[in-house]
């Protein structure tokens, strides 16, 4: 996947992240706002408590 770097479309004040796994990647992305989105693969991705 190649990240779409289009603006955003409108303004959110409560931002809701989404993340999926999608052939061996994850995609974490921001539905408020087109564009953004990012994608890397499953075996580079920190879990979850790695992130806290």
């Amino acid at each position: 996947m190649v990240p779409n770097t289009a603006p955003a479309s409108k303004s959110c004040v409560d931002h809701e992240v989404m993340m999926a796994e999608d052939s061996g990647d994850v995609i974490i992305a921001d539905i408020c706002r087109d564009g953004a989105w990012l994608s890397m693969p499953v075996v580079e991705a920190l879990a979850l408590d790695d992130w806290q």
